[in-house]
């Protein structure tokens, strides 16, 4: 294992309605080991599919060749009473949690009528694969039951399929046989808002459900993936958020704080300097909205936000931020935006705060899957 020293140097500053969080790290030298490149065979055995059943070949159909452009305007984020159309249960299980993100392409006959084998299939594959020698999570048996469900009324479009909540459940070695299993890993398939024109261009036997939401073992995420892979004949990756999204999500919440209160807009950098620079931005939320609205005027009639609008709120904050303290937020890497309603992080990991704007948050991280698939 590397070793690194880390010294942090926090400050805490007040002005006004404003906070300010320093955090300066000095790093030591590192010494790293190597990490051992170990070649991973693939087994023929499936899972719930044959074997012997020809690929696919997606990446020659017209989906893959339709070409996504990147919004430069977006419908200002609106309240819906989401429980009015899904189940409130499901919704339980997907606000509060942190997620991580990853995006998926199309699933080769997958069926929402078949929910019940997947669940049996997935469940075999985690025992067999552990049987094999693979760690899935210290402290659990081989026992795993596995769970999916569909949770209808996410979808706004007729194109989006309806989203698939995974979970599994496994009981603690020494818990006593009356004991209930216990919850180890949750996960998610969804397409919320997904562009009509590539949903339309998929063959029939695809099913597009682009962003996958995962919480638990690294483990446990990995092998979920593998079967998916095996069983659907598609692909995996990290879905890493950039800054531009970061700075929408920024503005969009801004928007919504005279109909929820957002309670706080806090906003984290990181400043290229050596030391480097952490710099941790707190804003009174209706300090952030005035400035927001002499933007982006409540009264306005078209219902869009036009990315230059975005773009000046931003300026607007660090202009506000060199002001007082001469540092230039511009300079680094805007790295997580938070609010009541919500968060999201660079580095791909989300948290939903408030399920009446879910809409919002998923409708542009279903974008930024696609984009990421197809790039």
């Amino acid at each position: 294992m590397g070793k690194r020293d880390v010294q942090k140097i926090l400050f805490l500053i007040f002005f006004g309605s404003v906070c300010f969080l320093f955090i300066m790290e000095g790093r030591g030298s590192a010494v790293n080991t190597p990490a051992t490149s170990r070649p991973v065979t693939r087994r023929s055995k499936s899972y719930g599919r044959s074997c012997v059943e020809a690929p696919s070949y997606f990446w020659q159909t017209p989906g893959h060749l339709t070409v996504l452009k990147i919004p430069t305007s977006r419908e200002a984020a609106k309240s819906q009473i989401i429980t009015n159309k899904v189940d409130p249960e499901h919704i339980a299980l997907l606000v509060k949690n942190e997620w991580k993100l990853s995006y998926v392409t199309p699933l080769y006959r997958f069926r929402h009528t078949e929910l019940k084998s997947y669940s049996k299939h997935l469940s075999a594959f985690i025992i067999a694969e552990k049987h094999q020698g693979v760690a899935v999570e210290v402290g659990f048996e081989a026992g795993f039951k596995v769970t999916f469900t569909s949770v209808l009324g996410l979808a706004e479009t007729s194109e989006d399929a309806e989203t698939v909540f995974i979970q599994i459940q496994s009981k603690p070695v020494f818990a006593a046989a009356a004991d209930a299993p216990k919850v180890v890993w949750r996960g998610w398939l969804t397409c919320v808002n997904g562009d009509p024109e590539y949903l339309r261009a998929l063959p029939p036997d695809f099913v597009s459900l682009p962003l996958f939401c995962t919480s638990g073992p690294e483990s446990l995420t990995t092998l979920v993936k593998s079967w998916f892979e095996r069983a659907f004949d598609c692909n995996f990756g990290s879905l890493a958020l950039n800054s531009t999204t970061l700075n929408w999500l920024a503005a969009l919440w801004t928007g919504c704080h005279p109909t929820c209160n957002i309670r706080y807009l806090k906003l984290s950098w990181s400043l290229p300097s050596q030391p480097p620079l952490d710099v941790s931005y707190t804003v009174n939320p209706q300090d952030a909205w005035e400035l927001w609205n002499s933007i982006h005027p409540e009264e306005s009639t078209d219902g869009r936000i036009d990315i230059k609008e975005v773009q000046s709120f931003m300026n607007g904050l660090e202009t506000h931020f060199f002001r007082h303290f001469k540092i230039y937020l511009s300079a680094g890497m805007l790295v997580k935006v938070s609010t009541a309603l919500g968060s999201a992080q660079l580095d791909g990991k989300i948290k939903i705060g408030n399920s009446d704007y879910i809409t919002t948050l998923l409708t542009m991280l279903t974008e930024c899957a696609l984009l990421k698939m197809l790039t």
